[in-house]
């Protein structure tokens, strides 16, 4: 979305209902991503403190969210929302910027979302992975997406 004037910052209830979606989406993932580590133990239950098993799972989650982010700069939630992800100069993120966003999310999480909740007290509402990957998610109405007439566009 290169219109930045017709998006406006996004608001936390917003963010965290894509948040919402996107932990379904990936929840299914990692549990596809699981039936081949129980297919080799038998029909067993997998150890969650396995190495091979923990190291599945975080490239699982990474890729979702950096593969999103770094190609449409938008997860599945975050289009739902009408949200986008975007570097400060409007543009979509590269896989370094993502990459970073993506760890220091992790620690936004680990520190019991203190990280998200950032973005209430923000003076420009960005959270710290935000802040640290240099990036921003915005809302785009659905009326302000390229393609489509506004409701209260006045024709001259």
């Amino acid at each position: 979305m290169t219109d930045s004037v017709v998006a406006t910052n996004t608001g936390f209830l917003r963010r965290l209902a894509s948040i919402v979606y996107d932990v379904l989406l990936v929840a299914a993932l990692v549990f596809l991503a699981t039936i081949p580590f129980v297919a080799v133990r038998g029909g067993e239950s997998v150890e969650p403190n396995t190495l091979s098993y923990q190291v599945a799972v975080v490239a699982v989650v990474y890729t979702f969210f950096v593969g999103f982010w770094s190609t449409k700069g938008r997860t599945l939630g975050m289009q739902s929302w009408g949200l986008q992800l975007e570097d400060v100069e409007g543009r979509i993120p590269g896989v370094g910027q993502c990459s970073v966003r993506f760890a220091v999310s992790i620690i936004s999480w680990a520190a019991f979302g203190l990280g998200f909740l950032w973005q209430l007290v923000d003076p420009d509402s960005l959270t710290w992975h935000d802040r640290a990957s240099g990036t921003r998610t915005r809302y785009y109405p659905k009326s302000a997406k390229p393609g489509r007439k506004q409701k209260n566009a006045v024709s001259s």
